[in-house]
């Protein structure tokens, strides 16, 4: 079994995480008892989900499978999130001290425990200040509410502002932040991953299958139908498969990812999940399953070592297309030093 530290925490964590956005609306009770028995019965031992999934029936589902298993239950690490509304009144939204003790107080109730692992902030808030938001995780830390707190969809100077003043004020640090990170969506690479790696937090990539792209379930200029995200809204956020089918770039990953995939004897999503799992920072995968089929599928990606090759033609063929500056090649050459005659 993979293990590997919660970001720079003493905490450790399995490097696939069981993603539980689907309990409770996609995937009924059952069916998501089912997910969690196979997860940890497979070796798992960290369950990601948020307060606004399913409108907290996540929660609750996860809190009454934990009261069912006393045993996987003293081995389970739990992360949750706050920020999205929870309700109609100005003050149910947001990354305030108002807010957020009202989100925690709430996620402690429908998971049924008295302290949550990792308590994650599941986007920036404009309008509260951040020093706010940081005593407050700080605060809920001292009281023994959560162990340790990170972030979702930051971007770098988010993430570089928190940590430095957190550090300047003697506050609990960050550990992680998860974003969306796969084969197809890299611009993390761009500055969010260097931020991370600056201030010693971890990644939780969500997303590591592209909406279901990189499974192979979509194809090339045929509208998808059928029981997939896409097929049952095929204009889905940003996933909308008439932009994305229309990039060439597209269709030359989904190519590499099947051969590399055929070669190995397994499935595209198996070579997909193990090159995310690989990739710098990244501490665990979060796997979103519907099914036990699939979820099983996922987890034997563990079981998968990319050669050196492989992951090179992925590397290339994936690439971000930053423009010239300040990311492309001049900005690059502009940020990065070696020393002359080093490797």
């Amino acid at each position: 079994m993979d293990y590997r530290k919660l970001g720079p925490s003493g905490a450790v964590v399995t490097a696939y995480c069981l993603g539980t956005m689907t309990f409770g609306k996609e995937s009924d009770e059952a069916a998501s008892f089912k997910m969690l028995d196979d997860y940890f019965a497979w070796g798992g031992n960290f369950i990601d989900t948020a307060d606004v999934y399913s409108a907290g029936a996540s929660e609750e589902i996860i809190g009454r499978w934990l009261k069912a298993r006393p045993t996987e239950a003293k081995q389970a690490v739990i992360a949750t999130k706050g920020r999205f509304p929870m309700g109609d009144g100005p003050n149910d939204v947001g990354l305030s001290r108002r807010h957020l003790n009202q989100a925690l107080n709430d996620s402690l109730r429908r998971l049924d425990v008295e302290h949550i692992d990792l308590y994650q902030m599941h986007a920036w808030d404009a309008l509260t200040p951040i020093e706010e938001t940081l005593r407050f995780l700080d605060d809920a830390v001292r009281a023994g509410k959560i162990g340790y707190y990170g972030f979702s969809n930051y971007v770098g100077w988010h993430i570089a502002k928190a940590s430095e003043i957190a550090k300047a004020q003697g506050y609990t640090r960050p550990v992680t932040l998860q974003p969306q990170y796969n084969l197809l969506m890299r611009d993390i690479e761009l500055e969010i991953v260097d931020a991370c790696q600056d201030a010693g937090m971890g990644l939780l990539p969500w997303s590591p299958l592209g909406g279901g792209w990189l499974t192979g379930k979509y194809k090339r200029n045929e509208m998808p139908t059928g029981a997939t995200r896409l097929g049952e809204n095929p204009n889905r956020g940003g996933e909308a498969y008439a932009a994305r089918n229309a990039q060439a770039r597209t269709w030359d990953i989904i190519g590499a990812v099947e051969e590399i995939a055929r070669a190995h004897g397994v499935s595209m999503a198996q070579v997909a999940l193990s090159w995310v799992a690989a990739r710098p920072a990244v501490t665990s995968v979060i796997l979103g399953a519907r099914t036990s089929e699939q979820l099983a599928d996922n987890l034997d990606a563990a079981k998968l070592v990319l050669s050196e090759e492989e992951t090179a033609k992925l590397n290339e063929i994936s690439a971000p297309t930053p423009g010239q500056y300040p990311y492309g090649v001049h900005g690059t050459n502009q940020r990065h030093r070696r020393i002359e005659g080093s490797r």
